[in-house]
């Protein structure tokens, strides 16, 4: 169901302290590691001496951090440079990812609003048209906010009426936004700006006057990325006045760590409030009655489920929820009788998870995940089924938006080996058409995408995307990457990527495993993944990587481990408990310090899935399994290529900057250990295209070198 922040992280292994040799130019492979000043930082955490030598390198912007960063990138992109095929692999996927693409449209006030990239853009830009047959035109181009592309537009809302564009930028990769008013007809910007938001869209209110939107305090000058951010706020920005005068909504001054999302009606009625603590997805439901004012009303008061707000007819919600089903049901509830034995259920619970809902017209489209995979099915507001989309294969679906007087909507497909086409759904007579179909210059019949199932551990089945070119000999072990996440409810379902294709193209394996932790089969999956069962998602990768060595599909000399921020977590992990099953591994952006990670920007949310390293019964589960402090010296490690960014104020750089620091010091075998730090970037949102290519290149040329191959490129 859905993930309350995506904003997602982090964690493992045998409690001790690590006591490391000094990293002071020591040698690995033929590379001399920069220097490492280790100091004699030792915290005592319930008791037990927790060594932090590299504590100073949380400092980002220190002089002796900002020359240990410069060092560290001279050292990584002098062995990437000796890369033979790297410059091969850049032209290749800058060929491949110059085709047109763009995001679902959505109507407003009888205009169709939607994203277009031409190929290379180093942005996509904010399209506008008043028919589909017609041209649109450029409503907002962010490539002329900045002069390296890395300004990005991170949200865009046209009102109900279509008059006005509210929309957010962030700057180098930093989660913060700011927010502007562009006037739709002329292009023109009001002088409104709105600072300090994160992790929020902007809500209109239904008579187009203003906007909803969650911000943050000022954080203290020079602190902006590091600093923790407590006390989110709701507040009311009317349109063509100062931020100043916005009006305060909702807050909880007692409960500093609660977020909040804001949703209006489509009938202009009610302003409902869905909190939550961090990014625990259950949580408590608040409404006001906007024509007849006065305060607040709980409609969920318990914490024990998920809500999600689909629509309403007058004083009757429908909401999405677990409660009393784990995977999901739709129900509506009467506000003048809000108790649970009051509930109708419309969609029941099925064998499947329901991922989401939408109310567009008099049709509620369900969007449900069979074995990770999308199914979209259609009810009328009484639950009886009206059909089935049909959709192209084993891929994901996603979209579907609208409002009550729609009798259209727009939703994307894609898969492992199809880029995202977005197609217009035709309400009325169910038929769905192609609106837009982006041309890749490779042929998607040569590849194929299949989907295995394996056992864990405890004998838990999980189940598993393999993507590779036709032709592959079975039985034949190839060059393979497996990817993960397994957090946060997250859902991780086929998606294309340019990268991907090009490795298919070099005669590589792509897996991806559907790790306990996510959310592909509700609640019990995810919570079968987290706090005190966090080690049940490093084992289903490890019995993911066994299975694929055990078919024939890889070998432990030919198989890399890769994922991001949470997945950056799961690397580090399972790096440190079975050093001896890849060949190589690509950690970026993750969680390495679990001892230490909810003292930075938004990190506290995370304790909801990873448990605080301050509560006496989570210390030592985090402690057995964070990559940074279970590290052993001597111990001969996989190549491994570090990810980072300087700007990204969600997983701090210093994550990724003592993890780095200490496994250089540790390396008892001859493969490198790199880290590569991009600037002006962040967690990854709005990345410019050209970093996103470089980055992509180097990630692909290092696992060549490292794996051993020789593609004709």
């Amino acid at each position: 169901m859905r993930p309350t922040f995506l904003m997602i992280l982090a964690l493992v292994v045998v409690p001790s302290i690590f006591m490391i040799a000094s990293c002071s130019g020591r040698s690995a492979g033929g590379l001399h590691y920069p220097e490492a000043r280790r100091s004699d930082q030792v915290d005592v955490l319930h008791g037990v001496e927790v060594a932090d030598p590299y504590r100073w390198l949380e400092d980002p912007d220190s002089e002796e951090t900002r020359a240990w960063v410069e060092a560290e990138n001279k050292l990584t992109f002098s062995y990437l440079d000796s890369i033979p095929q790297r410059e091969a692999i850049r032209e290749r996927l800058t060929t491949l990812w110059d085709f047109e693409r763009f995001t679902v449209p959505i109507e407003r006030g009888g205009l169709y609003f939607y994203r277009r990239n031409d190929g290379l853009q180093p942005q996509s830009v904010l399209m506008v048209c008043t028919s589909l047959e017609g041209e649109a035109r450029v409503l907002l181009d962010p490539n002329t906010l900045s002069e390296d592309g890395t300004v990005a537009l991170s949200s865009a809302a046209p009102s109900p009426d279509g008059q006005w564009l509210a929309y957010s930028t962030s700057s180098g990769g930093s989660d913060w936004r700011e927010f502007r008013i562009r006037n739709v007809a002329t292009g023109e910007d009001l002088d409104d700006l709105v600072q300090w938001s994160k992790f929020s869209p902007a809500v209109w209110a239904r008579d187009s006057s203003g906007f909803y939107y969650n911000r943050f305090d000022e954080p203290t000058e020079g602190d902006e990325l590091e600093q923790a951010n407590f006390f989110q706020k709701i507040y009311f920005h009317k349109a063509g006045t100062s931020q100043d005068a916005d009006a305060l909504i909702f807050e909880r001054p007692q409960e500093k760590e609660w977020t909040f999302e804001t949703t209006t009606s489509d009938d202009g009625r009610y302003l409902v409030i869905l909190m939550n603590r961090g990014t625990d997805s259950r949580g408590l439901v608040q409404y006001r009655d906007l024509t007849a004012g006065g305060p607040f009303h709980e409609l969920i008061g318990k914490i024990e489920a998920e809500y999600t707000f689909v629509g309403n007819d007058g004083p009757v919600m429908y909401f999405l929820t677990t409660k009393d089903a784990p995977s999901g049901r739709l129900v509506a509830i009467d506000t003048r009788k809000p108790e649970p034995e009051s509930w109708k259920e419309l969609i029941p619970e099925t064998g499947h998870l329901l991922a989401g809902v939408t109310l567009v017209g008099d049709v509620l489209i369900a969007r449900y995940l069979e074995d990770a995979r999308s199914r979209i099915r259609l009810f009328a507001l009484n639950g009886s089924v009206l059909g089935e989309v049909e959709l192209p294969g084993i891929g994901q679906a996603t979209g579907f938006r609208g409002d009550r007087e729609a009798t259209e909507t727009f939703y994307s497909f894609q898969s492992f080996t199809q880029p995202g086409t977005i197609l217009h759904l035709d309400l009325e007579t169910r038929a769905s058409t192609v609106f837009r179909a982006p041309k890749v210059g490779f042929d998607p019949e040569q590849y194929v995408t299949e989907q295995v199932f394996f056992s864990s551990k405890d004998g838990t089945r999980v189940p598993m995307f393999i993507s590779y070119r036709k032709g592959r000999e079975p039985g034949s072990p190839m060059p393979t990457i497996l990817t993960g996440y397994g957090g946060f409810n997250i859902n991780r379902s086929p998606r294309f990527a340019v990268s991907s294709l090009v490795w298919m193209e070099m005669g590589g394996v792509l897996a991806s495993a559907n790790l306990r932790g996510g959310g592909e089969y509700g609640e019990e999956w995810h919570r079968q993944g987290s706090l005190d069962e966090k080690q049940n998602t490093f084992d289903d990768f490890i019995a993911a990587a066994e299975w694929l060595i055990a078919n024939g599909y890889t070998s432990t000399e030919k198989l890399s481990i890769a994922g991001g921020s949470n997945g950056g977590l799961l690397v580090g992990a399972v790096l440190n408990q079975r050093p001896d099953l890849f060949a190589a591994a690509v950690p970026a952006v993750g969680v390495m310090d679990m001892l230490r990670f909810h003292k930075f920007t938004i990190g506290w949310a995370w304790v909801s899935d990873y448990g605080s390293p301050d509560d006496p019964e989570m210390f030592p589960v985090l402690y057995r399994y964070s990559p940074l402090h279970n590290i052993q010296p001597g111990t001969a490690y996989p190549a491994t290529l570090i990810m980072t960014a300087d700007h990204d104020d969600r997983v701090v750089p210093a994550h990724s900057f003592k993890y780095a620091a200490t496994l250089q010091a540790a390396q008892g075998g001859p493969r490198p250990i790199l880290i590569r730090i991009e600037t002006r970037a962040g967690h990854g949102s709005g990345m410019p295209t050209g970093k996103q290519i470089a980055e992509a290149a180097d990630r692909l040329a290092f696992l060549v070198r490292e794996l051993g191959m020789s593609p004709e490129l």
